[in-house]
């Protein structure tokens, strides 16, 4: 019998699944990923809301935490920005998206948010590496094909997803990403590299996942490793041109929607610009006044270009 555990306002419960529940889980899950789900995740479902779970995946030896909602025939993938997460990135995607047509996973990559441990590492080619554990983790839950939708440092991942694993990505929608890093990027990397100079909302965020210990060391990390990463280990950054992965923006096949908020203080103009120019089958929408977090400060508008996209 499959457990349970509930968080509410009316505390915590642990207890077996009723006879609905179960029935509710299954409709969740596609029939290709039921046996998956019993032999994998039956100890480990968390209930947040009427049509959204949370499941404990294991693959490439890492336990991850993924969040799931609804129950639609399209499979959609969330990929996070920098230390970021399902919970804490797409809380409006994951309750808002329209459940009868999609089914949304939220997904922690390795040592971030509650896909802790393990500690985080960062070696030179750690988006590659988020990329290859992001399609394990969709293939043990039963679905070899998927959208993607990338978020900043996330988005910069689902670029290298859609090149590496051309065969599983319907479509993929970006905002805030790059595929390679200019002395101005640099320069805004500095601004936010010390936590102490965020705004509160930002450290508020963050303080729901991480010990400020945890935080202020990982995410210097992430902004050296972004910096000094090129792709495929070719060499160290340089103050005209960092690569992360322009070479393989080519190989992307799946129609791809770029989103660009105007008013985006780290993500500049630029970078978009270069993605439609290099990605075969993309457009570029810009979005007047919006900022870097347009899925959460303007969500339902977002999710209407996204939901529209997908569903074309």
């Amino acid at each position: 019998m499959a457990r349970v555990i509930c968080d509410g306002k009316m505390g915590i419960f642990t207890g077996c699944l009723s006879l609905s529940a179960q029935q509710w889980l299954q409709r969740l899950l596609l029939q290709s990923s039921q046996t998956a789900f019993r032999e994998q995740f039956q100890h480990k479902v968390r209930l947040y809301s009427p049509h959204r779970v949370s499941l404990q995946v294991k693959a490439n030896g890492v336990d991850f935490h993924c969040e799931q909602s609804g129950y639609g025939d399209h499979s959609v993938l969330l990929l996070p920005g920098a230390l970021g997460s399902s919970e804490i990135d797409f809380n409006n995607q994951l309750e808002k998206m329209n459940p009868e047509k999609f089914t949304i996973f939220g997904f922690d990559p390795r040592g971030y948010g509650r896909s802790i441990p393990p500690e985080r590492d960062w070696p030179v080619n750690f988006r590659h590496r988020d990329a290859q554990d992001a399609v394990a983790v969709m293939n043990t839950l039963g679905r070899k094909t998927f959208s993607v939708l990338g978020f900043s440092d996330g988005g910069t991942t689902g670029l290298i997803l859609a090149a590496q694993y051309p065969e599983h990505i319907r479509k993929l929608v970006v905002w805030g990403a790059n595929a390679y890093l200019n002395k101005k990027d640099i320069e805004i990397h500095r601004g936010i590299e010390d936590i102490d100079h965020w705004s509160a909302n930002s450290r508020n965020r963050y303080s729901q996942l991480y010990e400020v210990g945890y935080l202020r060391v990982h995410w210097n990390e992430w902004v050296k490793a972004s910096r000094n990463c090129l792709a495929h280990s070719k060499g160290m950054f340089t103050d005209s041109q960092g690569d992360i992965c322009k070479a393989e923006l080519k190989n992307i096949t799946c129609p791809t929607l770029i989103l660009h908020g105007m008013k985006d203080p780290l993500t500049t103009t630029e970078h978009p610009v270069y993605l439609s120019k290099h990605i075969k089958k993309s457009r570029l929408h810009n979005i007047p006044g919006g900022n870097h977090h347009i899925h959460m400060f303007r969500a339902d508008e977002f999710n209407k270009m996204v939901e529209d996209f997908l569903l074309e």
